[in-house]
């Protein structure tokens, strides 16, 4: 679906974050590894989301749909059923890495990820290497790519130090630790998303954290109670650059999740002098069951470049996009330095992003590890390429609102991946 975004003359109104899409993964696939059903409120209805309540029902699980509300009667943590066929987890990324930790844990049981065209351009071989050392049997074409087969097995705690921050790598290490003998640990150079720790401790698993490290311990089963998930706060970004960027916008958005380890763009837009008011979680060393909400006030403003730093990225690393196109209508330079992992998002999100806004009239270059911008004020317009990922596809149409002759956006229909009401409410704000 192709879809024209024309200059928007100002953006105002109330709209509530659609549900985080990291944490409905987590709660559907916790859901499926509980002894008791759990509850879920506001579940994200997307595309990728759905193919984490596809999987698990594959794997077992029984699952009720009633609105926006998800009951999952889970299999238990050692119970997964071996599908007959592959589990397809579609375009979902974070499906595709975190899955694994629990399989792996399946005594005799064999199971096959696969997914779509991205998903087997995109490597596993960062879950495998921790898998393998705690006993799994793991094999992936060429060594690193899906389809993925995991073969369960009797596993062994680790103590692990990812090369890289990455939540994703992270969590399905921590998903392993819980059926394997003794305490599993992962170390983290940098803090990242912490969603895994949060609902783990809720569900009564023995965890803590300790400075930059993360340390689980064999657990008999999982309990939770009903949880409300929060809004998301990747996918308010979009609605938060357009209130910035269009003149004379104000907008309330409402009902947006604020862990600190999820607010790192908004922490850049409030450096680049953006203006967004909200109570945003302060950085803490403690590990707390709860996801702070908070409701947030955006306003447009001029805004100033800024340097982002390689510590920045593992907190903003799907909103770097945005954060070009900010560069773009700031004063001064942007550079971003340190996110060479957008190169293996759904897209490699540093050329998507270079090119797709240099066809929009911006100066902006690509480095090995992220991108320089020179802010001119603006953008011309003209036509950019989502090529399938959906976070390019809500950055084409934003650019358009706040350009000088507006944005067709190819491949616009890619947005339902994460936000499926993103259209209805730029609409509804314009």
């Amino acid at each position: 679906m192709n879809m024209r975004f024309e200059p928007a003359h100002a953006l105002s109104g109330t709209v509530r974050a659609p549900a985080d899409k990291s944490i409905s993964h987590r709660v559907a696939l916790l859901g499926a590894m509980s002894s008791e059903p759990l509850r879920i409120e506001r579940y994200l209805h997307a595309a990728d989301t759905t193919s984490t309540l596809e999987a698990v029902q594959a794997l077992g699980a029984l699952v009720e749909v009633n609105g926006e509300n998800v009951v999952v009667r889970g299999s238990g943590l050692r119970e997964a059923r071996e599908p007959e066929g592959t589990i397809d987890v579609g375009n979902a990324g974070t499906l595709m890495r975190l899955l694994p930790g629990w399989l792996a844990a399946q005594e005799g049981r064999s199971f096959t990820l696969d997914g779509d065209e991205s998903i087997r351009r995109r490597p596993v071989d960062r879950i495998a290497a921790p898998l393998e050392q705690m006993g799994a049997d793991l094999r992936a074409r060429d060594g690193r790519f899906a389809p993925l087969e995991v073969h369960g097995a009797h596993l062994r705690a680790i103590s692990y130090e990812l090369e890289v921050p990455s939540a994703q790598v992270k969590s399905c290490v921590l998903f392993a630790g819980l059926a394997a003998d003794g305490a599993t640990t992962v170390g983290e150079p940098t803090r990242s998303r912490d969603h895994t720790e949060r609902l783990l401790l809720r569900a009564g698993v023995a965890i803590h954290r300790n400075g930059r490290h993360v340390t689980v311990v064999n657990t008999d089963e999982l309990a939770l109670e009903p949880i409300s998930v929060p809004g998301d706060p990747s996918s308010a970004a979009f609605l938060i650059a357009a209130g910035v960027l269009v003149p004379g916008s104000r907008l309330l958005i409402s009902d947006v999740g604020v862990n600190w380890t999820r607010v790192g763009f908004l922490r850049i837009l409030r450096r680049m002098r953006g203006i967004v008011l909200g109570d945003l979680e302060d950085e803490s060393g403690e590990l707390t069951r709860d996801e702070p909400v908070s409701d947030l006030d955006v306003a447009h403003g001029a805004l100033e470049g800024t340097v982002v730093e390689g510590e920045e990225v593992p907190l903003a690393i799907d909103e770097l996009p945005l954060v070009a196109l900010l560069g773009c209508f700031a004063e001064g330079e942007t550079l971003v330095r340190g996110a060479q992992e957008l190169r293996v998002k759904e897209t490699d999100r540093i050329a998507g992003v270079v090119d797709g806004l240099r066809g929009l009239g911006a100066e902006i270059e690509a480095t090995p590890d992220g991108f320089v911008v020179q802010g001119t004020g603006g953008l011309r317009g003209g036509t950019i390429d989502a090529q399938g990922d959906h976070r390019m596809a809500m950055v084409g149409a934003v650019a358009g609102l706040a350009s000088k002759e507006g944005v067709e956006v190819i491949g616009m229909g890619a947005a339902a991946v994460s936000y499926p009401g993103f259209i209805e409410d730029v609409q509804r704000l314009c």
